[in-house]
């Protein structure tokens, strides 16, 4: 039976383990985002030399679990002169491996960009900087943003692999109190319950952030056919 005191009595503990777990998808959704952006400039350059070796990385990591990259970096790096702590180690190993995945979602949505675009940075001779700061990027941002929500969601739930390296976030607590009590129904279920509240706040930043860019695209465009409109009737 679910006994409610021991319930409220080990959520400190387990609420405590939610701020580890919310803070290690934050930041390694952060340390994604940032890396994801200069690996698909990268796969995408024309120069060979630098496009098939990331194109080599990113295909190796997305390939390979992610707990064997944590065990990697955190195990296998001492060797190498890298010596992290377990969070620090957890953080790079989630960040680069979402990291490669958000780059091909950077990718495809700046190939979707139309080619009119891409041309006109050219005929207006806009620096690569601006090209992309003021022309390409607000348009490839709008469709991107449900899928890195997805990413974002997932990465909630693949922090539980942190524990193998000893990070005291969420599910590990939860089992520690189980195995000290030999009560697995009560922290497992909250466990369930932190979860869920935290994706399902995840999905409602999303579906705002969708509804944000979606309103700014469509002012956007009104802007643009007002402009045109104004043209063509001079």
């Amino acid at each position: 039976m679910f006994d409610w005191n021991f319930a409220w009595s080990i959520t400190p503990m387990l609420a405590a383990g939610a701020l580890v777990t919310f803070e290690a998808t934050v930041i390694g959704f952060i340390v994604a985002v940032f890396v994801a952006l200069p690996l698909a400039l990268a796969r995408r350059s024309r120069a060979v030399l630098l496009a098939w070796p990331i194109g080599f990385v990113i295909e190796f990591i997305r390939s390979t679990p992610l707990l064997i990259q944590v065990y990697f970096i955190f195990f296998v790096g001492p060797q190498f002169g890298i010596t992290l702590p377990p969070m620090g180690a957890g953080l790079i190993a989630i960040g680069l491996y979402y990291g490669c995945f958000v780059s091909e979602v950077y990718r495809a949505a700046l190939d979707s960009v139309p080619k009119g675009q891409w041309e006109a940075v050219v005929a207006l001779n806009l620096g690569r900087w601006r090209a992309y700061k003021d022309v390409i990027l607000p348009q490839a941002i709008p469709p991107m943003i449900p899928t890195l929500g997805n990413y974002l969601i997932e990465m909630f739930k693949a922090t539980p692999v942190l524990s193998v390296i000893s990070v005291l976030e969420m599910m590990e607590r939860a089992k520690l109190i189980g195995s000290e009590t030999f009560r697995y129904t009560e922290p497992m279920t909250l466990v369930g319950v932190f979860f869920l509240i935290m994706t399902l706040a995840s999905s409602l930043l999303i579906r705002k952030l969708e509804q944000l860019f979606g309103a700014q695209r469509q002012d956007r465009g009104a802007i643009d056919r007002e402009v045109s409109t104004s043209l063509a009737s001079t």
